[in-house]
């Protein structure tokens, strides 16, 4: 995956990633296999990602059934949270403190939740990143519904059940853990929170510009930032810029069948 560009000046700051082009053609399986390649990472906690030649198929397969245990794959979101946790990882640095598919229940129905709880260590401290991700068709169709879901989400009362369930699930080794404990406790204040916390919001949508390039170039570029500020336009409207501190991130698809199809494809592979 590449970084298109990163801009710190738009509201909110917005970053766009590209899966590439190989023969003048969107890398689809390229960027299916890389999303395959996260599922551990993503999925798993962590001291199950103690890899070695004898486990490395065997937690691949463990990743595989947490993510998906359902043949109705079309409308679930899997992908879109793969992906902002891959961008976050990669491009700001952030550590996961809690496994997203940690917060599916035993009947696999998804709890309203933050879809990624990680950690990022700038210099004046720990900072909580608490994402939000979309997968649409429609990239400013998912942008409208990442607005409703993070207003959801930023209410106090919400805000108050996650500290309660984010709190125990903190790994102690991770760095500044009794930190991240601290802006977690219900005795700490919600404005602690907010005042460490960043929240991304990950589209990941089809793009015509996407679907018809053929490589990365400064006009494939500037037509993606058409694309992005249309979705940019969504969230600075909305009250969401003035609640907190927001990052927007926009991966561009040819197809967004065609890649939930060959995801699809290669998880049900390593299905049991």
């Amino acid at each position: 995956m590449t970084e298109i560009s990163y801009r710190t000046e738009t509201v909110p700051p917005s970053g766009i990633y590209c899966a590439g082009f190989e023969f003048a053609v969107w890398r689809c399986d390229a960027l299916a296999d890389n999303l395959i390649e996260w599922i551990a990472d993503y999925a798993l906690k962590e001291d199950e990602l103690r890899v070695h030649h004898g486990n490395m198929y065997v937690r691949l397969r463990e990743a595989a059934v947490r993510i998906y245990s359902s043949d109705i794959y079309a409308q679930r979101g899997e992908i879109g949270e793969i992906v902002l946790h891959s961008i976050c990882r990669d491009f700001f640095g952030t550590i996961p403190f809690a496994p997203r598919v940690f917060y599916l229940t035993s009947s696999n129905d998804v709890v309203k939740s933050f879809d990624m709880v990680h950690v990022r260590y700038p210099a004046e401290g720990p900072e909580l990143w608490l994402g939000e991700a979309k997968f649409f068709e429609n990239g400013v169709e998912g942008a409208r519904a990442a607005v409703r879901s993070l207003t959801q989400h930023l209410d106090q009362g919400f805000l108050r059940n996650e500290k309660l369930i984010l709190g125990p699930q903190v790994s102690k080794n991770v760095p500044d853990y009794q930190r991240i404990r601290e802006l977690l406790s219900v005795q700490t204040s919600l404005d602690e929170l907010f005042r460490t916390a960043v929240f991304p919001v990950c589209i990941v949508s089809e793009s015509e510009a996407a679907a018809a390039a053929d490589t990365i170039c400064e006009e494939y570029a500037a037509a993606l930032h058409l694309e992005l500020a249309e979705m940019s336009r969504v969230i600075a409207s909305s009250s969401l810029p003035g609640m907190a501190r927001l990052v927007l991130l926009h991966l561009p698809l040819g197809s967004k069948q065609k890649l939930a199809d060959a995801f699809d494809r290669r998880l049900k592979g390593l299905r049991p």
